[in-house]
């Protein structure tokens, strides 16, 4: 099997290349990045014994970087996207030209190699709800550009379902330690800001809002298994390893010793959306979802802290 992964340098990418041994039959794997983060470091001490790693460098809204793959590609792993929401604000023009161009590219390639594609979405299509929500709801909700974007990569895919086998997961908040990790996210963010000392910014209301949170581990154990057991059904799967508030993930940090301050904003585009989303219909396929939120700021912080 051979298989492409884009964005391979980031948060989720470089946690995915170092558990590469876990999947079935693999020969072969194209990595593709334009080391926005300049974190080449990733792929420092990279070995294995029976499969063949091959670096790209490159940024992919440029469809000919593609051109320099002639393998079979067996599966792609788009991975490659601007994923600060907040950012997406200010960027709107930028993320759109890079998230939905670049989606757009690889789709193009998957169905010209006749590749299976996972795509990350983003449990942020939801919105506000005032009720749990489901891969079935229909009041999609998106209050960013980056979410904006997500969902209509996905109702490009639907488009192209008859061309192509793929499958969607809406992510949650990414947790946990890697070495391309971002720390634009809640969690991360939170936990850097403690040990630097800094106050975290929460919106006014927010404290007891809920978001769902997704661990790293759970993410790569879940790709993994949808690669190994050929899972690609042209449906969409929420994914993550539990909802909790604001005010529960502050509380995680301080159980490890630390001293938080707060600063309140009226920003109209930080954690003021609370949304609880089911993961039973992922639940079914009996995945190792066993991770906890709590010991992924635990990690994280003892990472943070060794360096500052």
């Amino acid at each position: 099997m051979n298989i492409l992964i884009t964005g391979a340098l980031g948060h989720i990418g470089s946690k995915l290349v170092i558990n590469l041994k876990k999947i079935k039959n693999l020969k072969k794997v194209y990595l593709i990045d334009c080391a926005r983060s300049n974190n080449l470091n990733v792929l420092f001490n990279l070995k294995y014994k029976n499969i063949k790693l091959k670096f790209i460098y490159g940024d992919l809204i440029n469809k000919k970087i593609l051109n320099q793959i002639h393998d079979k590609i067996d599966v792609v792993i788009h991975l490659a996207s601007i994923t600060n929401a907040e950012e997406s604000f200010k960027i709107k023009k930028e993320i759109f030209l890079n998230n939905y161009g670049i989606f757009k590219n690889v789709v193009d390639f998957s169905i010209k190699k006749k590749s299976k594609l996972i795509h990350l979405s983003s449990t942020s299509v939801y919105g506000p709800q005032s009720l749990i929500v489901d891969e079935k709801c229909k009041n999609l909700n998106p209050k960013s550009p980056y979410a904006d974007i997500k969902l209509l990569e996905e109702k490009l895919l639907q488009k192209k379902r008859k061309k192509l086998k793929f499958v969607t997961f809406r992510f949650g908040t990414i947790t946990g330690f890697s070495s391309g990790m971002r720390f634009h996210t809640a969690a991360n963010k939170f936990c850097l800001n403690t040990i630097l000392k800094k106050p975290i910014t929460i919106w006014n209301n927010a404290m007891d809002l809920y978001r769902p949170y997704l661990s790293l581990n759970d993410a790569i154990n879940t790709i993994i298994f949808f690669i190994n057991n050929k899972n690609f059904d042209n449906e969409i799967y929420n994914l993550l390893t539990a909802n909790h508030t604001v005010r529960q993930i502050l509380k995680m940090i301080k159980i490890n010793g630390y001293k938080i301050k707060t600063k309140k904003t009226r920003s109209p585009i930080l954690n003021q959306s609370s949304y609880f989303v089911s993961r039973k219909k992922i639940n079914k396929l009996k995945i190792n979802l066993s991770s906890k939120v709590d010991k992924d700021i635990k990690q994280t912080l003892k990472a943070i802290k060794s360096f500052y």
